[in-house]
Parts: C-alpha cells; sequence; structure tokens
C-alpha cells in the first residue's frame, strides 16, 4: 500500500532495524504518523547552518564549521541567535521504496526554535531520500528564546511513506464533501487554504508576540512559565494588524480544521506573493487532529508567524497558508487526541505547553 505509514508500522521498522534506536524508544515516541527524534549527548556551535552536499557527511562538514561543542548530559543552553548541531539518537537503515520528511514539532514552533534535519549527503533539509541509511542530525537555531536542553529531548520529527500519496484538489473536495475538513466552505486551490481568525467571539485578544529579551526556558517545565515574562498581547479592535520585521507572532487560523484517521496532513506556507511572513515552522497534522474535538468539529491550527523585509498588514480571513493532505497506508492504530498525550486537540489560540494556561 502506498501512503504516509502509521504508527504499527513504524513499530515493525523499529524491530526490523530499518529505524535504529539507541538507547531503545521510550513510551509515547511513536505517534499516529511520525517519529519522535531524541537529542543526543552533544551539541556542536557552528558557525553558520550548512547542508552536507552530495557525497560528503554531516560529521566532515563539522571540522569546518564547528566552534566548540557542548556536552549536554547535565543540561545546556542553546543561545538565542546561535546555530548548533546535534547528533540524534534515531538513524535510518531504510528500503528503497521508502523516504522520509521531517519537521519540528508543534511546541517547538511555538518557541520560535528552528529545528531541521540533516543528513549525510543530504541537499535539502528534511527530506530525506528512499533507502537512505545513515545518521540523523539536528540542526537547531533558537529564534526568540534562549533554552535549555538535555539528551532524549523530543524537538523534531519524522514521518515515512511510500509512492505517492498526496491528495490532488479534485480528491480533496470529495473527501471534503463526504467528511467534512473545515467549518465551513473549504478553500480547495493546491492543497487546502486556511486563513487568520483576528475578530475573536469574544474580546480582542488576536495573539501573542515574543518579548525580545526574555530569560532561558528549560524544555523540561511544562505548565511552568508565566506567559506575561515572554510575550507580549496582541489586540485588534478592527480585524487587522500590522506585522513587524522580524518579530515572531502566534495567531489562530479562522477555520476549524479536521484530519480523518485515514489521512495525513503538512502544513505548507502560501505563496510569498501574498505578503512577505511565514505562518508555520511546524507543519505536520496527524490523523485525528480534529477528529473527535466538539463532536468532530474540527481544532484550530495554530500559525507561527514571523514578518520579513517589510511591515505587513494583516487582515481577518485573509488567506495565510495551506493543508496539503496526504493518504495514510493504513489507519493508525492510535489516533491524535485518543488516549494518548496529545497536548493540541481542541485548541483555540494557545501557547506551548511549557507556559501555564492563560
Amino acid at each position: 500500500m502506498t501512503g504516509v505509514l502509521p504508527s504499527q508500522t513504524i513499530e515493525t521498522m523499529l524491530c526490523n532495524g530499518e529505524i535504529i534506536a539507541d538507547p531503545a524508544p521510550v513510551e509515547g515516541q511513536v505517534q499516529p504518523a511520525s517519529l519522535d527524534l531524541r537529542l543526543g549527548t552533544v551539541a556542536y556551535r557552528v558557525r553558520a547552518s550548512f547542508l552536507a552536499g552530495h557525497d560528503r557527511t554531516v560529521m566532515s562538514r563539522l571540522d569546518e564549521f564547528e566552534m566548540h561543542r557542548i556536552d549536554l548530559n547535565d543540561g545546556a543552553v542553546l543561545e538565542k541567535g546561535c546555530v548548533y548541531v546535534v547528533p540524534l539518537m534515531e538513524s535510518l537503515n531504510l528500503p528503497e521504496n521508502v523516504q522520509a520528511v521531517a519537521n519540528a514539532k508543534s511546541s517547538t514552533g511555538r518557541l520560535d526554535l528552528l529545528t531541521r534535519t540533516i543528513t549525510d549527503g543530504g541537499t535539502e533539509f528534511d527530506r530525506i531520500p528512499p533507502g537512505y541509511t545513515g545518521p540523523l542530525f539536528a540542526e537547531i537555531c533558537p529564534r526568540s528564546f534562549s533554552v535549555l536542553v538535555r539528551p532524549g529531548m523530543r524537538l523534531n520529527q519524522i514521518r515515512f511513506r511510500k509512492g505517492q500519496s498526496i491528495l490532488t484538489d479534485a480528491d480533496l473536495s470529495v473527501l471534503h464533501e463526504r467528511s467534512p475538513l473545515v467549518d465551513g466552505t473549504a478553500v480547495i486551490d493546491d492543497g487546502l487554504g486556511f486563513s487568520v481568525d483576528l475578530k475573536p467571539a469574544s474580546g480582542d485578544l488576536v495573539g501573542y508576540r515574543a518579548k525580545p529579551h526574555t530569560g532561558v526556558i528549560d524544555l523540561d517545565n511544562i505548565g511552568h512559565y508565566d506567559p506575561s515574562e515572554y510575550w507580549e498581547d496582541v489586540r485588534s479592535s478592527d480585524g487587522k494588524i500590522i506585522l513587524d520585521p522580524g518579530a515572531f507572532y502566534i495567531l489562530v487560523s479562522r477555520e476549524a480544521v479536521h484530519i480523518p484517521p485515514a489521512y495525513a496532513a503538512e502544513m505548507a506556507p502560501y505563496l510569498a506573493m501574498v505578503g512577505e511572513f511565514r505562518v508555520h515552522y511546524a507543519g505536520f497534522f496527524d490523523p485525528g487532529f480534529g477528529h473527535d474535538a466538539a463532536g468532530g468539529a474540527g481544532s484550530r491550527g495554530v500559525l507561527e508567524v514571523r514578518c520579513h523585509e517589510a511591515p505587513f498588514v494583516l487582515e481577518h480571513g485573509q488567506v495565510v497558508g495551506r493543508l496539503v493532505y496526504e493518504r495514510m497506508s493504513d489507519v493508525p492504530e492510535q489516533l491524535y487526541g485518543s488516549g494518548i498525550a496529545s497536548n493540541y486537540q481542541g485548541q483555540g489560540l494557545k501557547l506551548s505547553k511549557h507556559f501555564k494556561a492563560v
């Protein structure tokens, strides 16, 4: 069967040595349609982001770019604005018909913690070719907050697929008719479009903006930090806000999104011609996202927004991104939000799990 490989197939790949985990996987590491990747014991501070390139290894490139290395065993701070490369505890021995794609986890993206996967011989971030055999590395660049990390922390995740599994717009339209993907009119054009909500049902709080000078965030601390020490409220009374260049925002989609159990999705940035900003850093939506929330009405997507070159006016209902849906090769034995620790099922506007509830 072609499609994204579900949790039970990932478990089999671990048993077969197609995914190598050293030490052994921990509970909760296998997700409905992905595998969480764990940081190893050392971080290399490098001069710049890089890709290994054809026929070259990441370790050989570290010889060129390493400034110093940091032992993570007792915990260490990765500083805002710096670039680090961390060998991961997982490596791959993929079959020739299986490829992979990686992405930051939701909590990682909501901290503006740019995390990408690189491989030996790699010419793209987060894209792993069929049949790849070798180690995996995380490139980490904290953009808004310095963070304290330890071995075994899971900042990014990897999804496996066989063959072509992306739904065409015609397929998406049929699926939406059968099992509504959003609450309302579906804007289907090279994926399912979604827009920004700047007119909340009550009040005028529409998002948060990261403060420029804050303390360190220990990624093991859940529900610990006071949001007001790290974030400024973003409010709007007229359905629009102005994005400042270089600033990082947490906003929310106007639509409630639904991912049926036999499908997975990935958030893709919208075309640059609609505005000089990026709307995601963590892009995987698992099977079952929004499926059992509010009677199946969906869950809203949190938007991690960074404005680029010039101040930009963002208005309520403006389409800012799209979801690309893919078929699963089989329905996962576990679904997002159903009996597993899913932090963002049924969410609205929400900061990462490290902050106290607002």
